[in-house]
């Protein structure tokens, strides 16, 4: 029997208790035997906590029986005058509130761990059925432009192990829209350097497989052959590894992209991954990708997150448009 199998049946046992903190440690149970992240878990439970705060501090019961949706209203309100990190553990509380994506996240999580006690019968009902989720604004991506990604790679000196090894890793997350945590974490056996493939491990654990151009190939095929250290490890085989054969971590690789983009004065964007994700997505459809191929190489499993690139994209024709205009651009006689 599973450990969430054992502890429905203890819970089942005590007529189920359905305060918050019990609920709690059945959720994360329950997500990790669906093979939820822990970052997902890590969030979803802070938010569990903080409705659980909110209502003690309120003089309201925990009890998930008696949490309606007049309670879930007062709590989307309190989030959205909560200022910002107010409970982060290493970050300052900030002047500004939370944002309208991260209220919206919030309740999302929320919502979905209420609706897994809803179908294990733990609760009958979930508050949620009554409230609307406030929308999150879409917001404007920044994206690197053609000149500054050119500056950004030539900043790379690729005559240095280290610098041979950060170019082929750019270059290839640019090239494959993959995740930093899917490329970062990629081995060798993962690489089909022939079919120009990679095998990556998305969120949720759920596998795919991305592609790569003959550009990407040649500097993989030369930075493992040439340049790549061996592994301190057998479990470190992974492929980009640091000069003393340790995995790269993200956080290392946002500093080391913070550095070539400081060398290479890059200003007006944020120079991070991300970005350089962003701007592989926009480059994608400029191109005259589609929307639903890029889906699946970004592993994306809704396509509202990707909409912002196509109405990025699709600025551009209205941009095209105003230069290039068959009647615009004509010498007509005017009409009279």
């Amino acid at each position: 029997m599973s450990n969430v199998d054992d502890f429905l049946q203890e819970v089942l046992r005590k007529k189920a208790p359905t305060e918050l903190d019990d609920l709690l440690e059945f959720y994360a149970l329950c997500a990790r035997a669906k093979g939820n992240s822990e970052k997902t878990i890590a969030h979803t439970t802070t938010v569990i906590k903080l409705l659980s705060d909110y209502l003690n501090n309120q003089g309201l019961p925990t009890d998930a029986r008696e949490i309606y949706h007049r309670q879930i209203r007062g709590f989307i309100l309190n989030l959205q005058h909560r200022s910002r990190f107010a409970h982060h553990p290493y970050a300052k509380p900030q002047n500004s509130a939370l944002s309208p994506r991260s209220v919206n996240s919030y309740l999302r999580a929320l919502r979905a761990a209420w609706n897994g006690w809803v179908s294990e019968g733990l609760v009958e009902t979930s508050p949620f059925t009554r409230v609307k989720i406030p929308k999150a604004p879409p917001t404007l991506i920044a994206t690197f432009s053609e000149s500054q990604l050119s500056d950004f790679f030539r900043a790379i000196d690729v005559s240095t192990p280290e610098g041979f090894r950060d170019y082929t890793l750019f270059l290839m997350y640019l090239d494959t829209l993959a995740r930093l945590s899917e490329i970062a974490t990629l081995r060798l056996e993962d690489i089909d350097l022939k079919q120009r493939t990679a095998r990556v491990t998305g969120k949720g654990r759920r596998q795919r497989i991305v592609v790569f151009g003959v550009r990407v190939q040649k500097h993989l095929w030369k930075y493992i052959r040439l340049f790549r250290p061996t592994p301190v490890l057998p479990i470190h085989d992974v492929i980009f590894l640091t000069r003393d054969g340790y995995p790269l971590t993200k956080n290392l690789i946002e500093r080391r992209m913070h550095h070539y983009g400081k060398k290479a004065k890059i200003e007006g964007v944020r120079c991070s991954p991300h970005t350089l994700r962003h701007t592989g997505c926009l480059l994608w459809l400029r191109r005259g990708g589609d929307i639903f191929t890029l889906q699946r190489l970004t592993g994306h499993s809704s396509l509202e997150v990707l909409k912002g690139y196509l109405n990025l994209a699709q600025s551009d024709i209205g941009s095209a448009h105003s230069r290039y205009s068959p009647v615009d651009n004509l010498q007509l006689a005017r009409c009279k």
